[in-house]
């Protein structure tokens, strides 16, 4: 192969060598007696997995015509087939199975299915963002739809979402919430300070300094900094305490998930207000614009993608470090989380990681298809 192909080549061979070595030697699934004890490792049928990665593997090596669409079909099917799989064999594996016996999902259906949506995301790298966000979005829809119709029933996964299924929908709406509350302040006050930073060419002042050392203190630790703050207000003024302000709960996690959220809404503004060429903003005030109008009607227009780009990171940011606020009683998915890291139960944990992982997934997915109409109609 020529060096620019054979550089083409390399995420889809180390990502099939990756699934390759986990459909030989690492377990599909655990048969464990009950949820907090490991079990036995079964591999049910690796010689299937073993041919779909190799010839994903030689499809790259060898560059077939159309080793592309190959790799990428390939693994658009194992990111489908891989769970509908998995439970169909948890449902034979429970047939003769005690009633607290659970079928876990093992190391090697994991590294698979990481394995396939990595070479999925490679493949489909370049293409248009419409057939980039219709192929993830109809493998999730057919990945809810096994959940729905109970094919993945037998696995521990989907018992324990049916244990938990009340409090996992309280969780997800109060993490949606705290994640939705904290871009839309960071756009109402990142916005006007990225501005700002913009007006006075201060891209590296006392502002973005100290919004750049924030980003360094780790989460927990800025939680719980913020606790005695917001308690002290609590205490002082205690209309703001019959508001929901206090020591824990919701106001401490938004206003920590909104510092971590300003710096790249700030610098995202201020690269987005940058793109608008000089000779447009002379020609607009030589039209007779005021600043206001040549905000609104030029820079804001034309700079939109580049703060939407920006908002994109936020929010895929903020539903990821919101599951440290369920630590201080704002609840959220990752008290699943931190509650099966205290039991010891690995599905519960999954659960609360999961759906952080979906729910990032279908706002970046959004986001894209927000940026794709964007560029279409600029």
């Amino acid at each position: 192969m020529k060096p620019a192909e054979t550089f083409e080549a390399l995420p889809v061979i180390v990502l099939s060598a990756i699934g390759l070595l986990a459909a030989a030697f690492a377990p599909f699934l655990h048969i464990a007696p009950n949820r907090l004890l490991a079990g036995e490792a079964i591999n049910p049928h690796p010689w299937l997995w073993i041919g779909a990665w190799f010839t994903v593997m030689a499809c790259a090596v060898f560059g077939l015509p159309r080793h592309r669409a190959i790799a990428a079909s390939l693994a658009w099917v194992a990111v489908v087939c891989l769970p509908l799989l998995a439970g169909l064999d948890a449902q034979r594996a429970l047939v003769h199975a005690t009633p607290s016996t659970r079928v876990q999902l093992g190391a090697g259906f994991w590294l698979m299915w990481l394995a396939a949506a990595l070479l999925l995301l490679d493949r489909l790298r370049g293409v248009r963002v419409v057939v980039q966000v219709t192929a993830w979005l109809a493998a999730l829809v057919l990945i809810m739809a096994q959940c729905a119709t109970g094919m993945l029933d037998g696995l521990a996964l989907l018992r324990e979402w049916h244990a938990q299924r009340a409090p996992f929908a309280e969780a997800l709406s109060a993490h949606l919430r705290l994640s939705a509350i904290t871009l839309v302040l960071a756009l109402l006050t990142g916005a006007p300070l990225g501005w700002w930073v913009w007006r006075r060419r201060r891209n590296d002042g006392l502002l973005v300094g100290v919004l750049a050392f924030l980003q360094t203190v780790p989460s927990l630790a800025l939680f719980a900094l913020l606790i005695g703050p917001f308690a002290w207000l609590a205490r002082t003024w205690p209309a703001l305490g019959s508001l929901g302000f206090g020591g824990t709960g919701g106001a401490p996690a938004v206003f920590a998930l909104l510092l971590y959220a300003l710096l790249p809404v700030v610098r995202y503004t201020a690269a987005g207000l940058d793109v608008v060429p000089a000779d447009a903003r002379e020609a607009a005030r030589g039209l007779g614009m005021s600043r206001a109008q040549l905000l609104v009607r030029v820079q804001l227009p034309l700079g939109w993608p580049v703060l939407l780009a920006g908002l994109r990171v936020v929010a895929v940011q903020t539903i990821g470090l919101a599951a440290v606020a369920a630590l201080i009683g704002a609840g959220g998915l990752g008290r699943f989380v931190f509650l099966g890291i205290g039991q010891g139960a690995t599905d519960m944990v999954l659960l609360g990681t999961l759906a952080i992982l979906v729910l990032a997934l279908a706002v970046d997915l959004l986001f894209q298809g927000l940026l794709a109409l964007t560029e279409r109609h600029a």
